[in-house]
């Protein structure tokens, strides 16, 4: 639960196999489709892609909030790059496996795990779904 909302967005998904997500502002439109390897057609982006691209920026943010708890400051070429996996649950549904791994130029290695770690602990994201989700930090 939050304390304070600090912002809100809706989109919008449409479509059986294959569809469409967006926003009704605009300001978001993607095709979807599952990948090939799960029957899908492959034309369109999958929600794994989606949330990986939404967990990377998450903790990338939640690194560059860190700057004002004495965490040194996210170098400019930094990266996080999140792999998202899908599988079958044993017995019944699906479960995801992620690995979210942080480029972090020119920080020594046990400042860019520290920093790693910290934000992982903040990101809404990364608390989203600890205990549901294998995850799995590196540093590249």
């Amino acid at each position: 639960m939050h304390d304070l909302m600090l912002y809100e967005t809706a989109v919008t998904a449409t479509g059986a196999g294959g569809g469409r997500a967006f926003a009704p502002d605009g300001t978001f439109h993607v095709w979807l489709d599952e990948p090939s390897e799960l029957g899908g057609r492959g034309h369109g982006n999958t929600h794994e892609q989606l949330y990986a691209a939404a967990h990377a920026a998450a903790l990338l943010a939640a690194m560059r909030s860190l700057r004002t708890h004495g965490h040194p400051a996210v170098p400019a070429e930094a990266t996080v790059t999140a792999r998202v996996g899908i599988g079958r649950r044993e017995g019944n549904g699906f479960a995801l496996a992620v690995t979210l791994e942080a480029h972090l130029p020119g920080l020594e290695t046990a400042a860019a795990q520290a920093l790693l770690e910290s934000a992982n602990a903040i990101c809404a994201y990364s608390r989203a779904i600890a205990g549901n989700v294998t995850v799995t930090l590196a540093l590249a």
